[in-house]
């Protein structure tokens, strides 16, 4: 083969491999990649980030060949974790920010929402791996600023307390989306003293 037909089919090579990494996933990769990180989010939560890739797979019911082309290394699934966390937080501030009733109510609405989503969060303020990435960076971002929309909310028709900040809150639901060992019922704990904190970020006086 000459040098040009070499450069040619190189090229077209390339154009074939770009073609193929846009394109969307196929519904049954995408299953699988979903099982994956369930999967991985209990094995996560129960074993540690340690947890052998291995058994994520077996437990997602994929081949480990399918979890690895999904995810070539743990820190890919680590990241990709967190990542689904902060998307599903992400989707709880914002309707929070949306909910056109009193700051309070939107702010209760937030942690219920948290506690009943624990089980799927991989986050660092619960316990998850602190990972350094853009996008990560990027949503906690737009959920503090989110939060911090209801809070102006409450300040300007004063229901809410002038100190409280977006960090209160997210460390609030952080604590409440992790269940004390020997508690009891969680759930209702963690909704006890959501109510109890919601009532305590009232204005003291007119």
């Amino acid at each position: 083969m000459s040098l040009p037909d070499t450069i040619t089919s190189k090229m077209s090579e390339a154009s074939t491999k770009t073609r193929r990494l846009a394109r969307p996933l196929r519904s049954d990769a995408a299953a699988n990649r979903e099982r994956i990180l369930a999967a991985a989010t209990i094995a996560v939560r129960r074993d540690g980030e340690k947890v052998p890739m291995a058994t994520i797979a077996d437990e997602a019911r994929v081949g480990i060949g399918t979890l690895y082309r999904h995810y070539p290394t743990r820190p890919a699934l680590l990241t990709a974790l967190t990542l689904r966390s902060f998307h599903l937080v992400l989707d709880h501030a914002r309707a929070a920010a949306l909910n056109d009733e009193s700051a309070p109510t939107a702010l209760a609405q937030f942690l219920e929402q948290t506690i009943t989503a624990r089980d799927d969060l991989i986050l660092p303020l619960h316990g998850g791996p602190i990972i350094h990435d853009e996008k990560i960076a990027a949503l906690r971002t737009e959920i503090r600023d989110l939060l911090e929309q209801v809070l102006a909310r409450g300040r300007r028709d004063r229901s809410i307390r002038p100190d409280v900040t977006a960090t209160d809150i997210i460390i609030t639901a952080a604590m409440l989306a992790q269940p004390l060992p020997h508690a009891g019922d969680w759930d209702q704990l963690a909704r006890r003293q959501a109510r109890i904190y919601i009532a305590g970020l009232a204005t003291a006086g007119p």
